[in-house]
């Protein structure tokens, strides 16, 4: 137990770090903008790039492993969909951004830093692929079932042609398909460049945690929305069990891919769900309770999934 401690606490410590940092200092939120641009379009790129280029091309082309990883994810995406829709009689847009919240997990702050602290860069491809294609099926889905919510007043062909723009520029994505084309290529950058790529990917874990600590700072908790009740552990628990059992049904992969997917399931809601109703003006309040309180309880909840796999409590397949 003290080894899942002495990894989980320097990573939950620097969001702790950051949030105390936000409320202790009188700074704006627009005051976090030049870090969040430094995370999102140098360091992280720079990490994703490293880390996917030195990796065997055949490793990067499994798109079993895609796709049970995303039915899963989006099996709990329809599932917190039908929930708000069908139950609780909420609005499209509004089951939308529950939906969001459910199945769209911190995979872009918080996955690649504690995946590779947990299991090394030999979890550097699982993360960069389901961040890749998770990343593109959430800036998919959003935008058509708002304009289908009627929360979208451009045309379907504008809304598809900003969707792919978004995919396509998206840093991150950028960053891997370099990383895919040098790893096919076997191009191995010079000393100085590579040394440059080694201090940004250093810089991005810690970075993007202080600034995802900041974040929460900033937006208080008013109230704890009644659609936590569900939300919470499905995300938290019913998230990850399912990546487990569908990754165990379909196929034999490396246990180190099947605990990362388990890992990235288990992370608490992205803070992009609140950027997302942001835009759209949907669910902003609850989105960030639900941000904050994901997070919280995710403290607990990551360090006992690390335990379990750490410990051996838990088998890399359910159904060998």
């Amino acid at each position: 137990m003290g080894d899942i401690i002495a990894l989980v606490l320097p990573f939950f410590g620097l969001i702790l770090i950051g949030y105390i940092s936000g409320k202790l200092s009188k700074h704006e939120a627009s005051a976090l903008g030049w870090l969040n641009f430094f995370v999102i379009y140098v360091s992280l790129p720079a990490l994703f790039f490293k880390l996917v280029s030195r990796t065997p091309l055949s490793e990067l082309t499994r798109i079993d492993f895609i796709a049970a990883a995303m039915a899963a994810t989006y099996g709990i995406f329809l599932l917190v969909f039908l929930i708000g829709r069908l139950i609780r009689g909420n609005s499209i847009a509004d089951c939308t951004m529950q939906a969001l919240a459910g199945a769209y997990g911190n995979i872009g702050y918080m996955g690649p830093g504690l995946a590779l602290l947990a299991f090394g860069e030999a979890a550097a491809v699982p993360v960069a692929l389901i961040f890749c294609f998770e990343n593109a099926a959430h800036f998919t889905a959003a935008p058509a079932l708002m304009a289908f919510a009627g929360g979208e007043e451009r045309r379907p062909g504008r809304v598809a042609l900003d969707v792919a723009k978004k995919i396509a520029y998206h840093p991150f994505i950028i960053a891997t398909a370099v990383g895919f084309l040098a790893a096919a290529l076997s191009f191995e950058p010079p000393v100085a460049l590579q040394r440059l790529i080694d201090y940004l990917a250093q810089a991005a874990a810690p970075c993007a945690l202080f600034a995802m600590g900041v974040t929460l700072a900033l937006r208080p908790l008013k109230r704890v929305p009644v659609e936590l009740g569900y939300i919470v552990p499905i995300k938290l628990v019913l998230h990850p069990l399912l990546v487990y059992v569908v990754l165990s049904l379909a196929g034999n992969f490396d246990p180190l891919w099947v605990y990362t997917a388990v890992l990235l399931a288990s992370l608490p809601t992205a803070t992009n769900v609140f950027v997302i109703g942001q835009q759209y003006g949907v669910w902003q309040e609850r989105a960030s309770a639900t941000i904050l309180i994901t997070t919280l309880i995710s403290v607990l909840s990551v360090s006992g999934l690390l335990y379990a796999i750490k410990s051996g409590a838990l088998p890399p397949d359910l159904f060998p």
